[in-house]
C-alpha cells in the first residue's frame, strides 16, 4: 500500500518527532501488556497489579461496582432498542435481565442454597464478574497505547506475505486478527463487517476473519490466566495460545464448511511494491502516528468502547455461565459432548484428560467454563484448558450472537461446525503445548 506524497512530505518534515510518537506509546503498551513485574512479592504484568490494586481500593464496594455495570448491561438494550433488531437480541435481552437477578442474588445471599455453594454464583460473581468488570476498562485505558499509534498498522503490512498462503486472507485482515487480539472480538468483528460490507472481503474470507481470528482480547486471557493460576507462566502462557489460535485457523479454513463459502469479491486488494515491505510498513506506521489523535481523545474513546463491552457481556456471563455452571454439575450434557473430544486428549495420556475433554465441551455456553471446570487441575491440563477457552474463540454468551448479528453469511449449524473443528484441533495442539511450558517454566 503506497503512502500518498503529501502525508509522506509531512512524516520526513517532523520524522523524529512521529518516529517518537510511533514507538513512545506502543513500548509503554507492550511494557504494560507483556513485561512481567515484580511488586509486593508477587510477579505479574503490569495490568494485573493495576487491577488488583483496584479491587483493594474498592473493597466490599466491588461487588456493588460490578452490579452497577450489569444493571447498565441488561437495561442498555432496552434504551438504544436494540432488542427489537432480532429473535437472538430478544433472546440474550431476557439472559440479561436475568443475569441482573442472578447477580442480586449472588451478592446478596438470596435463593437457593445449591446456587450459593463455592463453585458456584460466588464463584463466578467474585472470580471472573468483579475481576472481568475492572479488567475491561482498565485495559481499554491502556490498549489505546497498542492500537491508536501506527503499531498494528505498522505489523499489519509486514504480514501481508504470509496471510494469503496461509490463512487465505488478504494482508489487510492482519489487523483484524491483531485488533481482536489485543483489542476484542467486538472490535475485529466491527473492523469484518464493515470491510465485507464494502465489498473487499469475500464470503469466505469474512467467515475466517469472524470465526478464526476475532477472539477474546489480551486483557481477558489475563482473567483466564488468573483462574488457571498461570500468571507465573503469562508470556509462555498468551505466545503459546496465539500460536495455536492462528494455526487451528490455518487447518480449518481448509475443511468445511468454511472452504465452501462463497469466496468471489467486487473490490480486491493491491499488492505491496516488490521489496519494498519494510519501508511501506514503516511509512505506514509513521502515517498513522502523524494522524493519531491526542492522547486523552484516544484514551477517553477506548475507555468509552471497554465501558460498553463490559455491561454488554457481563449480564449474559452471569446468566449463560450459571446454566454451563449448573449443566457442567447436575446434567451428563457436558459429559456426553466430551466424549466427543476424548480421544484428541486420550492420545497425550493426560491424567485430567476426561475432565479437560468435558471442560472444553463446557465452552459452548461461555467461554470462561474451561477455566472455572478446571481451576484445581494439575498444570498440564489446566494450561490447556486456559488455551482451549481462547482458540475455540465461539461462545453462545458473547462471540456467537455478535457473528449472527453482522451480514456475514455464517448459520448456526456452520459455527456450531467450526466450534467442534476448533476444540477438536485445539485440544490436540493445547496439551502438547502444556508439556512444553512445564518443561520450560519447570513449576
Amino acid at each position: 500500500m503506497a503512502i500518498p506524497e503529501p502525508a509522506t512530505r509531512n512524516i520526513r518534515n517532523g520524522s523524529w518527532l512521529t518516529a517518537a510518537k510511533l514507538f513512545v506509546p506502543s513500548a509503554l503498551g507492550i511494557l504494560i501488556f507483556f513485561v512481567p513485574v515484580t511488586l509486593g512479592g508477587r510477579q505479574t504484568i503490569l495490568l494485573d497489579h493495576m487491577v488488583s490494586a483496584a479491587r483493594g481500593l474498592l473493597g466490599e464496594a466491588a461487588g456493588l461496582y460490578a452490579l452497577a455495570l450489569i444493571v447498565a448491561g441488561a437495561t442498555y438494550p432496552l434504551v438504544k432498542g436494540s432488542w427489537k433488531r432480532s429473535l437472538t437480541e430478544r433472546i440474550f435481552t431476557v439472559l440479561k435481565l436475568a443475569g441482573v437477578a442472578v447477580a442480586i442474588m449472588a451478592l446478596t445471599g438470596w435463593g437457593p442454597a445449591m446456587l450459593h455453594e463455592p463453585d458456584m454464583l460466588p464463584f463466578l460473581f467474585d472470580k471472573l464478574v468483579i475481576p472481568v468488570g475492572l479488567i475491561v476498562p482498565i485495559g481499554a485505558v491502556f490498549l489505546a497505547l497498542l492500537i491508536g499509534y501506527g503499531l498494528l498498522e505498522l505489523i499489519g503490512v509486514l504480514l501481508q506475505p504470509v496471510m494469503r498462503p496461509i490463512w487465505r486472507t488478504p494482508g489487510r485482515s492482519a489487523i483484524d486478527a491483531v485488533a481482536s487480539f489485543v483489542g476484542s472480538y467486538s472490535i475485529g468483528l466491527l473492523i469484518t463487517n464493515r470491510v465485507y460490507q464494502a465489498g473487499q472481503y469475500s464470503a469466505r474470507e469474512a467467515a475466517i476473519i469472524a470465526t478464526g481470528f476475532s477472539t477474546v482480547s489480551a486483557t481477558f486471557m489475563i482473567i483466564v490466566a488468573r483462574t488457571l493460576e498461570l500468571m507465573s507462566v503469562w508470556n509462555l502462557y498468551f505466545w503459546l495460545t496465539l500460536a495455536i489460535t492462528f494455526l487451528v485457523t490455518a487447518i480449518t479454513v481448509r475443511l468445511p464448511p468454511l472452504s465452501r463459502l462463497d469466496d468471489a469479491k467486487s473490490d480486491g486488494e493491491p499488492e505491496a511494491p516488490s521489496g519494498r515491505r519494510m519501508a511501506t510498513a514503516w511509512h505506514t506506521g509513521l502515517e498513522v502516528a502523524a494522524r493519531a489523535p491526542a492522547l486523552h481523545r484516544s484514551v477517553a474513546l477506548n475507555v468509552r468502547e471497554g465501558l460498553l463491552m463490559a455491561i454488554s457481556i457481563l449480564p449474559s456471563i452471569m446468566s449463560v455461565g450459571l446454566l454451563g455452571l449448573l449443566a457442567a454439575k447436575y446434567t451428563p450434557l457436558f459429559e456426553w459432548l466430551g466424549l466427543l473430544f476424548y480421544p484428541f486428549v486420550a492420545i497425550w495420556g493426560l491424567e485430567d484428560g476426561m475432565a479437560l475433554a468435558q471442560a472444553s465441551a463446557a465452552g459452548l455456553a461461555e467461554m470462561f467454563l474451561p477455566a472455572l471446570l478446571m481451576g484445581e487441575a494439575e498444570f498440564v491440563a489446566r494450561f490447556a484448558a486456559g488455551v482451549v477457552s481462547v482458540s475455540s474463540v465461539l461462545f453462545f454468551s458473547a462471540s456467537i450472537p455478535c457473528i449472527l448479528a453482522t451480514s456475514i453469511p455464517l448459520s448456526m449449524g456452520r459455527i456450531v461446525a467450526v466450534w467442534f473443528l476448533r476444540v477438536a484441533l485445539s485440544l490436540l495442539l493445547a496439551v502438547p503445548a502444556g508439556f512444553l511450558a512445564l518443561a520450560v517454566a519447570g513449576v
